[in-house]
C-alpha cells in the first residue's frame, strides 16, 4: 500500500502495515501511535494538510517496506524478501527517499540493487545512491518517542533535509 501521488518527488518508507491503523484504512502510519510524530512534523514543514478532516500529502508519498502486517509485529527475514520486489517498483519515480528505521533502510537498499556494507544505518545519515537523495531516520514507534531517541525536532530536522535540493 502506498499513500500520496505516484510522483512525488519525497517517498518515506515505513516498516509495515500497523494492525489498528494502516492495516484498517489502507494508508501507511494512520491510526497508529508510529504516525504521530510522522504527520505532526508534515503538518507542519507543509507536506499534509487537512481537508474536510481528511489528511492529504502535499509532495510526497509513503509506503512500506513490508506489505502485509507481519505476525507478532515483528518481520521475518522471508518476508521482507518476499516484499522487496513490491518495494522496487514504488522506488522508480522518488528523487529523495526517507527511511525510518533500519528494517526500511536495508529494505530499500537491497531493492535497489545496493551492497549494504556502504551504506550502515544511522540516524540522520544522507547520502546519494543510484541518482536519489537517501536520508534514514529511526522510527518515529511509540517506544522510540517514549525513550526519547526520536523527538519532534530530529524528525523536523530530518524531513527538512529531505526538502533540500
Amino acid at each position: 500500500m502506498t499513500w500520496g501521488a505516484s510522483d512525488a518527488p519525497l517517498l518515506i518508507v515505513g516498516l509495515a502495515p500497523g494492525l489498528k491503523g494502516a492495516n484498517r484504512t489502507g494508508r501507511p502510519f494512520t491510526g497508529d501511535a508510529s504516525g504521530d510524530l510522522l504527520f505532526e512534523s508534515l503538518f507542519r514543514l507543509g507536506l499534509a494538510s487537512k481537508e474536510d478532516d481528511e489528511t492529504i500529502l502535499l509532495g510526497c508519498a509513503i509506503t512500506n517496506a513490508i506489505a502485509c502486517v507481519p505476525p507478532q509485529n515483528r518481520p521475518i527475514g522471508e518476508e521482507v524478501a518476499n516484499c522487496r520486489g513490491y518495494l522496487a517498483a514504488k522506488l522508480t519515480f522518488p528523487r529523495t527517499v526517507l527511511v525510518l528505521g533500519k528494517v526500511a533502510h536495508d529494505s530499500v537498499l537491497k531493492a535497489m540493487g545496493v551492497r549494504l556494507t556502504g551504506y550502515r544505518f544511522s540516524h540522520g545519515a544522507v547520502t546519494q545512491i543510484a541518482g536519489k537523495k537517501f536520508v534514514s531516520s529511526f522510527h518515529p514507534s511509540r517506544y522510540n518517542v517514549a525513550t526519547k531517541r526520536i523527538n519532534t525536532e530530529m524528525m523536523d530536522a530530518i524531513i527538512r533535509e529531505c526538502l533540500k535540493p
